[in-house]
């Protein structure tokens, strides 16, 4: 049974509306994550021969990459229906005992931020998981006492950007765990070259490149990037995106060519030129540039550690050779920097 397009939502925002759009519907559209898609495949196709729901699937990795993404396509793939909601949202059990028992066989129930779900829902969430059970208190005190609901089977996908604070118990109740890495750039490029397509923008293999080359290996960050620098094209050229055009538009976002932000500019500055290039704690650089250590964590560190131009060590956060010269400042063993 093919399923129609996903609607979209009048109530959210137009950048949110575009990205459901361009989202991909099936496993076969998505580019990208040969080894996961390849996994997930292997457990769509033994479901749907056994005739049951998923197995409980957690992804994790830094934003952006496509786990809520993969959430729908599981959904779309097992031809049912798929629920979302956020770790932070699920404040009480009753929260979640309600959504749970509206849930139908087979379907999925997305939970993004899953390692910020409190105690008390975990407990909760775990018969559920394991015996697709709900157990509830009926009254207080003494005449209190406990039912068990039985629940249909189906199947909770869970997203995490930070694996280590999912509890134990909870990360051993999923049956397939996946790791979503940075894309590489034949793969940004041709996610930028659908999405110019389905956003029927004109842009030439170079401008393509070009904005796939500082999209930080980050599917999110090369849509946003796209409807940018399509603005501009739309307004200081003749709409076609160039070479010249998307490098234009990019220097004016402060978007370098290896896609470091000025956030990350920020970071390496900091530690580079105001601590002697580190040992240096992240509370100090958060501190030092008015930016939330959650947001250097998650955010910044991840993408500046796959280009290899920061470590972490014991004493804290040091910049390596390359983030100076990428900075444009000289690196010496004493880790002086000098502004050439």
């Amino acid at each position: 049974m093919s399923k129609s397009p996903r609607p979209l939502d009048p109530e959210a925002k137009p950048d949110d509306r575009v990205d459901n759009a361009l989202r991909p519907e099936k496993l076969n559209d998505l580019i990208g994550q040969d080894q996961v898609k390849e996994n997930l495949s292997i457990l769509i196709a033994a479901a749907r021969k056994r005739g049951e729901a998923l197995d409980h699937v957690l992804f994790y990795g830094p934003p952006g990459l496509g786990k809520t993404t993969l959430a729908h396509v599981l959904a779309n793939e097992m031809e049912v229906n798929v629920k979302v909601t956020a770790g932070p949202v699920i404040e009480r059990a009753g929260d979640l005992a309600a959504i749970l028992t509206n849930l139908r066989a087979g379907d999925v129930l997305f939970i993004d931020e899953v390692h910020r779900l409190g105690r008390a829902v975990e407990e909760v969430l775990y018969p559920a998981m394991e015996d697709f059970a709900l157990d509830i208190v009926i009254g207080k005190g003494p005449s209190a006492r406990s039912i068990r609901l039985k629940l249909p089977r189906f199947t909770i996908v869970g997203a995490t950007t930070r694996l280590a604070l999912v509890t134990a118990p909870l990360r051993a109740r999923f049956g397939a765990v996946y790791r979503l890495d940075y894309y590489d750039l034949p793969a940004m490029q041709s996610i930028v070259t659908r999405a110019a397509r389905m956003l029927k923008v004109e842009a030439e293999m170079d401008g393509v490149i070009e904005m796939a080359r500082r999209a930080r290996g980050t599917p999110r960050v090369a849509l946003r990037l796209l409807r940018r620098v399509r603005d501009f094209a739309q307004v200081r050229a003749n709409g076609i995106i160039t070479k010249n055009v998307a490098k234009e538009a990019l220097d004016l976002l402060q978007v370098d060519p290896l896609g470091l932000d000025d956030v990350d500019r920020r970071v390496l500055k900091t530690i580079i030129e105001k601590y002697n290039g580190g040992p240096v704690g992240l509370n100090t650089i958060a501190a030092s540039i008015s930016e939330e250590q959650d947001t250097i964590m998650d955010v910044v560190e991840p993408y500046l550690l796959q280009l290899g131009f920061l470590d972490r060590t014991p004493q804290g956060r040091v910049a390596t050779k390359s983030a100076y010269e990428h900075m444009g400042h000289v690196y010496t063993e004493q880790g002086q920097a000098r502004l050439l």
